[in-house]
């Protein structure tokens, strides 16, 4: 490596230390201050694990009794803010990936880490996206920030399930704070985009999968605040057609209630999307969203004006019509997608395209997050711990994201010129078996 003043090496190595100080600064304790930027670098190391113990071995090789302890205390039990050091990597890595493109979306989403410990908190078995099936896991929720070419997570909450979030021994056990209580996905997603709202981040189109956009009062939620949103329904979801809405309820004169019959055939119907897609099918047409590894991407859409459907319907005011988007590439024999939107009724269908497809980000940043720097390797039981590495991992992946926006999209861990004591011998335990890069 170069170690000229104007090396790309050297001027790399200035950045990332005065973005570890402004890290280091939010963690408010100068005790806490060079762990906190060790354990940033041992997380920016190409080590196929990202545990305390390798970490530590490999950045002090000749002390690794005492680095071994100096990170784990850091991450597992002392008391600095999460919030306040996700706000430091906010700051810094937000200028500068907004420096050439701007704020586009907040992409709601969560991620599982799968568990054979039950004693780590928040374990049960419940559904996890990474093996695509019910398993021992952990779940977390994140609000991340995007541009058109790059995203960073700004908020991260473990899902506690209500198995969990009931058991006074267990939340004892595993430290989890007394203001936590059982919350669903959505509702915690929601109390992250509040405070992404009171900490003035640049506003975005709301983007989630079917598990945060089936759920009514998310939507009506994110109306409410003032936000726009494009999010994903399941196919079993009813709206009413265009044009149409239910008759607003009538009072029955006569004694007794009115005959069922009666009452169903004076009452227009929704219709289910899966169903109303084929009625729609002369409407779609292909649309390219972007570059893929070989060729630009594209499927076939329709867009249509709607009205969900809720039971409820008139209770306060007729709901107003919203873009209905669905996809339904010509190779399938039904539709494979179908979202939401309050976008303006102007919006174009390309554009609606594009911003619906833009969630994809995240889940690079999962991938990225959980293979390059360690996201899912914390081995403790606690929710500090747990929250506290995935700060640190956040923060991590941040200098990464601002490093890309500032030069290259490629830019790596293994492309980091980082100084670091070279690895004295294999960092394994006698007899282990070498770890995976999967999370």
């Amino acid at each position: 490596m170069s170690t000229k003043p104007g090396a790309p090496g050297v001027q790399q190595q200035k950045r990332f230390a005065a973005y570890l100080e402004s890290l280091a600064r939010a963690a408010q304790h100068a005790d806490r201050s060079e762990p906190l930027k060790n354990y940033c670098r041992g997380l920016l190391l190409p080590l196929e694990r990202k545990s305390v113990e390798p970490m530590a071995a490999r950045l002090e090789p000749d002390n690794v009794r005492q680095a071994h302890q100096s990170l784990h205390h850091l991450v597992a039990t002392s008391p600095w803010d999460d919030q306040a050091v996700l706000a430091a990597v906010r700051g810094r890595a937000l200028t500068a990936m907004t420096k050439k493109s701007p704020v586009v979306a907040w992409v709601v989403d969560d991620t599982g880490f799968p568990k054979k410990s039950k004693h780590s908190v928040g374990v049960t078995r419940q559904y996890c996206g990474q093996v695509g099936k019910q398993e021992n896991c952990q779940v977390a929720v994140s609000l991340s920030v995007a541009t058109w070419k790059a995203s960073l997570p700004i908020a991260w909450r473990l899902y506690l399930p209500e198995s969990w979030a009931g058991d006074e021994q267990r939340r004892l056990k595993a430290g989890v704070p007394d203001e936590i209580r059982f919350q669903t996905k959505p509702q915690i997603a929601l109390g992250q985009i509040r405070q992404a709202l009171a900490d003035e981040v640049e506003p975005g189109v709301v983007l989630a999968d079917a598990a945060y956009g089936n759920d009514s009062a998310f939507r009506e939620e994110l109306e409410e605040l003032g936000l726009d949103y494009v999010v994903a329904v399941r196919g079993s979801t009813k709206v009413w057609r265009p044009g149409e809405e239910p008759l607003p309820p009538q009072p029955h004169k006569g004694k007794g209630r009115q005959p069922k019959r009666l009452r169903r055939s004076a009452e227009r119907q929704p219709v289910v999307l899966k169903q109303f897609a084929t009625e729609l099918l002369p409407a779609f047409r292909s649309v390219s969203w972007r570059a893929g590894t070989k060729q630009r991407l594209r499927s076939r859409f329709a867009a249509v004006r709607v009205r969900p459907a809720h039971r409820d319907y008139w209770r306060d005011k007729p709901h107003p019509e919203q873009w209905l988007l669905i996809e339904w590439p010509r190779d399938e024999a039904e539709p494979t997608h179908y979202w939401l939107a309050n976008l303006p009724p102007q919006t174009k269908l390309k554009d609606l395209v594009a911003i619906a497809k833009q969630r994809w980000i995240i889940e690079r940043d999962y991938q990225e997050l959980k293979q390059e720097v360690g996201l899912g390797h914390y081995e403790g039981r606690g929710w500090r711990g747990f929250h506290h590495h995935a700060t640190l991992s956040i923060a991590a992946y941040g200098f990464l994201v601002a490093e890309r926006a500032r030069f290259s999209p490629s830019t790596r861990v293994g492309t980091l010129r980082l100084p670091v004591s070279e690895p004295q011998s294999d960092l394994r335990p006698r007899g282990a078996p070498r770890p995976s890069r999967a999370a």
